[in-house]
């Protein structure tokens, strides 16, 4: 397992970190969620990524039962704040002062830990004051409850000034977690720059696209049974973009590019994405142990500029890449 730091700190983690969006405590049984989470350990993974809305905060319980036991220096445990938990009552939702300090103390219990290496606003809440949310954060830095702040899907615009105010608050944002893959870029274009300028890193999510860019959706065949495209409570919406014949053709001609680096399709697009420079981790999930161990091979695979160009050539005009779909993540009003 290959390391990187964590923005413009001191802290690093895996290159491939271990996430429980959509299993833990949902689409998989607890066995198995614990015994990927072992896989995990297992191969080198040292970083966990998970959030209170997952599962409606269940996916923090299962993860903090997974690691009992562990030598806690040893794991970066990653958890994130805004989406509605609990009864999703009125300020059970958002980045407000409330939420944030009781949200950290639950995500707190859940994992069975003191505290979370990285703690990161999920969204950006339009409805709360930034400087309100910053100064929430401050807090929880000082009190020792997270060591580091980061934020997800925040556009140029906002990640510059979380990061004033944090500044002026003395701490460090040194993260921002996107979706990113070689079918959707749209970071690339503002977001990579302003971050490089900030020293503020990426964890980017969904790096095999939803796992289409695994190759086993067919262009023209059904879907998988059992794959994420039949699930329609577990992620079909997100993948249904990516399903198109032209995509999913695309996809498959990028094979022999694979097999030149002795990859699979998911360990070349897990492997596209560390690529970046100002990537420090992609985050992989699993439903089966035995996905860990596979997609864990792409730590360490360089490939060369001229494959780099092949698969541009592959993709050609499939690749979302408008900057604009960053600021569409984030609702303009709270859902509670």
């Amino acid at each position: 397992m290959h390391f990187r730091y964590l923005g413009r700190s001191g802290f690093k983690i895996s290159e491939i970190t271990y996430g429980n969006w959509l299993t833990h405590g949902s689409q998989i049984e607890n066995d198995i969620a614990t015994a990927c989470v072992r896989a995990a350990l297992e191969v080198g993974i040292s970083t966990f990524d998970t959030a209170d809305v997952y599962a409606n905060t269940a996916a923090e319980t299962v993860l903090g039962a997974a690691l009992k036991g562990e030598r806690r220096e040893s794991l970066e445990i990653l958890t994130k704040v805004f989406g509605p938990t609990g009864p999703k009552g009125h300020n059970d939702v958002g980045l407000s002062r409330k939420h944030i300090l009781e949200s950290i103390d639950g995500s707190l219990s859940r994992l069975q830990t003191d505290y979370v290496d990285l703690y990161q606003a999920h969204r950006f809440d339009y409805e709360t004051p930034l400087e309100e949310t910053m100064q929430a954060f401050a807090d929880i830095v000082r009190q020792g409850k997270a060591l580091y702040i980061g934020v997800s899907e925040w556009t140029e615009e906002q990640l510059r000034a979380g990061a004033a105010l944090a500044k002026q608050l003395n701490f460090q944002l040194i993260s921002n977690q996107p979706e990113y893959s070689a079918l959707w870029r749209v970071i690339e274009d503002r977001i990579v720059p302003t971050s490089q300028e900030l020293g503020i890193s990426q964890i980017v999510w969904s790096p095999v696209a939803q796992g289409v860019l695994s190759g086993k959706y067919l262009p023209g065949a059904p879907l998988p049974e059992g794959s994420r495209a039949t699930d329609e409570r577990g992620g079909a919406g997100a993948v249904k973009r990516f399903l198109s014949d032209d995509v999913l053709t695309r996809v498959q001609n990028l094979a022999p590019i694979a097999r030149e680096l002795d990859l699979t399709l998911a360990q070349l697009a897990i492997a596209w994405v560390l690529q970046n420079d100002n990537v420090a981790t992609a985050i992989i999930g699993a439903s089966r142990p035995e996905q860990v161990v596979e997609n864990v091979k792409a730590s360490g695979v360089t490939i060369p500029t001229e494959l780099m160009s092949r698969i541009d050539e592959v993709l050609g005009g499939i690749v979302e890449r408008d900057p604009v779909r960053t600021s569409e993540r984030s609702p303009a009003a709270r859902e509670a």
